[in-house]
């Protein structure tokens, strides 16, 4: 059960080789094993088995499957410090998003540590311990919600709550390889949670894959009349991103002198490409409104939830805490009016940069720091950790973080999405996509991710068939109207597995391809799309294919078998191999004298 998804602990149940009260006990021992700087409050067995046990429903959606949450979100019965124990009190009444994931039958396993207050985006300001890096514990696991992220990163949960302000649910993500999902502000409600910035706050998702943050997000976000801050969502909202979307990244990025962040970035963009057009774009404004968050009146938002405790018991609370806060007793009316009207203008100003793009793809931090860098130097590494997350929340956007890879250290590093408010399933379903185009693994565990599922409405039924398609009946392409006329319905973009060779081939109007298996290497992933056709239509589509083309059984990056076009392969003798172009795109721009897109 380490690393399961959340597919995997429901097969389990479903399979009648696990009962919850038996996989309780297991994670029991396994929880009390784990790292204890992680918790701040972990239930015992008894505790554990006792949800289990109260569980009736086997067919509810979190049936038995546990989690974590962040300890300055409200468990009732249980203490909420935020990370302060002068501060702790026990709620009586489970946080609004707490209960949901109740309801569903899900089980709460402990209250995780965290950056005090949620201030801080390091993992290292709690009396409770510093959270290490599951990857390497020289170096920072990223906060505030430091416990939530690791807790999924090992695999003792498949997801977890945390908070995100100014980038707390995105940083750990990064750091620890997972799956960080912030969301519209006021899509999930924080009631029960103890502030940073009331007006700012978000309650965020870890996962370890897209397809378990978003079922987590579809469960709990939902408008809620007791929080004066939750906004009910719009009745339409985009459900995803063009096949090939126009990503804008900055056009100028400071890495503080990490090379091996910037040289992972730079990978991360070339995998990218093949799925994306990346265009550069101005992000000063997104810098000049992340300043406003600590250098403007907002911190006097944070000080309205300690101001009693540092009145009364001032070295309750970390030095490096009261040092971004006091200063906030001296910040008036008239500053934050000034801040207020500033903030206008920037996110005038940001609406129109991101008019320019389907959304924005950022590095989620300028690199890693360690915990010896960060005890040296606390306040600045602090804040560049913050350079591409302290906007966000500010400028109402929503945003995904998601895996990148490995840099040649072997620490994780990641990327962010984002996009207007409201555009959270938008992202959620490139997310998607960016896994099955490059698959990463489960968090820290070292074990491969299940590939993510289609939704149900997009698999085959005795209705509908997929196609791939790979040259000219593209998106765009000259004969995608035959796709169109048959009431094909675009899935995705993805790629083949890395077995195929690409021919451009001769005498063709419009131009063709030819796409032929290559089972003795030497092949590579070739970019496609996938429709759903009705089946009363796919024999007249099929009609219209010339030799030596036909259709056939292709294989998908991520182990899919799909019916797709395929080339007999003689025509390829007079045919030219365009495999090394990444893609009949990339052949047809070449072909009009344009730069491969």
């Amino acid at each position: 059960m380490i690393g399961w998804t959340l597919r995997q602990w429901q097969a389990a149940y479903r399979s009648g080789d696990l009962t919850p009260v038996q996989a309780m006990k297991q994670l029991a021992q396994r929880l009390h094993d784990s790292e204890r700087a992680l918790w701040i409050h972990l239930l015992d067995e008894s505790s554990l088995v006792a949800q289990a046990d109260a569980l009736t429903d086997p067919s509810l959606p979190l049936y038995g499957i546990p989690f974590a949450v962040k300890d300055n979100i409200d468990v009732a019965g249980m203490p909420t410090t935020a990370a302060c124990p002068a501060f702790a009190y026990t709620p009586r009444e489970d946080a609004t998003a707490v209960r949901l994931l109740r309801e569903a039958g899900a089980i709460v396993v402990g209250k995780t540590n965290l950056d005090q207050f949620a201030t801080g985006l390091v993992g290292t300001r709690s009396p409770y311990g510093e959270v290490p890096n599951p990857f390497n514990d020289d170096y920072l696991s990223g906060g505030s919600s430091s416990g939530s992220a690791v807790s999924v990163s090992l695999g003792l949960v498949p997801f977890s709550l945390g908070t995100d302000t100014a980038g707390s649910g995105r940083v750990p993500a990064s750091f620890t390889n997972i799956v960080g999902l912030k969301p519209t502000r006021g899509a999930i409600s924080t009631k029960g949670v103890v502030p940073a910035c009331r007006t700012l706050d978000c309650v965020s998702v870890f996962a370890l894959n897209v397809e378990d943050a978003w079922t987590i997000y579809r469960l709990i976000g939902l408008f809620d009349s007791d929080d004066a801050f939750s906004r009910p969502a719009p009745s339409q909202q985009k459900t995803g991103l063009p096949t090939r979307p126009k990503l804008g990244i900055p056009n100028d990025l400071p890495w503080f002198g990490d090379h091996k962040a910037k040289a992972l970035w730079e990978q991360q963009l070339e995998s990218l490409s093949r799925i994306a057009e990346l265009v550069t774009v101005d992000t000063m404004v997104l810098q000049d409104a992340a300043a406003l968050l600590y250098q403007g009146p907002w911190v006097a938002e944070r000080f309205t939830v300690t101001e009693a405790l540092l009145h009364k018991e001032p070295d309750a609370v970390l030095p490096v805490i009261r040092d971004i806060l006091e200063p906030a007793a001296h910040l008036t009316a008239v500053d934050s009016f000034r801040a207020q009207y500033r903030l206008a203008e920037l996110k005038r100003q940001s609406e129109t940069l991101l008019a320019e793009v389907d959304a924005l793809l950022l590095p989620t931090t300028p690199g890693i720091y360690t915990r010896d860098a960060v005890r040296d130097d606390p306040i600045t590494l602090n804040s560049q950790l913050g350079t591409w997350t302290n906007f966000v929340n500010l400028l109402d956007l929503c945003a995904l973080a998601l895996p990148g890879g490995f840099r040649d250290d072997g620490l994780p590093g990641g990327f962010t999405l984002i996009a207007p408010a409201w555009q959270d399933h938008a992202l959620a379903e490139f997310g998607q996509r960016w896994q099955r185009h490059q698959p990463w693994q489960a968090g820290a565990t070292g074990q491969a991710l299940p590939p993510p599922e289609t939704d149900s409405a997009n698999e085959n039924s005795d209705d509908t068939i997929t196609v791939a398609v790979v040259g000219a009946h593209l998106t765009g392409m000259p004969l995608n109207s035959q796709l169109l006329e048959r009431d094909a319905v675009l899935l995705e973009a993805t790629h083949t597995a890395p077995c195929y060779r690409l021919y451009a081939l001769a005498n063709t109007t419009p131009p063709k391809p030819g796409l032929i298996r290559n089972e003795k290497g030497g092949g590579a992933s070739i970019p496609i799309e996938l429709w759903q056709m009705p089946t009363e239509y796919f024999g007249s589509f099929v009609g219209l294919i010339p030799a030596p083309l036909g259709i056939g059984s292709l294989e998908t990056v991520d182990g899919r078998w799909v019916k797709g076009f395929i080339c007999e392969p003689w025509a390829i003798n007079d045919a030219t191999d365009i495999t090394e172009l990444d893609g009949w795109r990339n052949y047809i721009a070449t072909l009009n004298n344009k730069p491969p897109l």
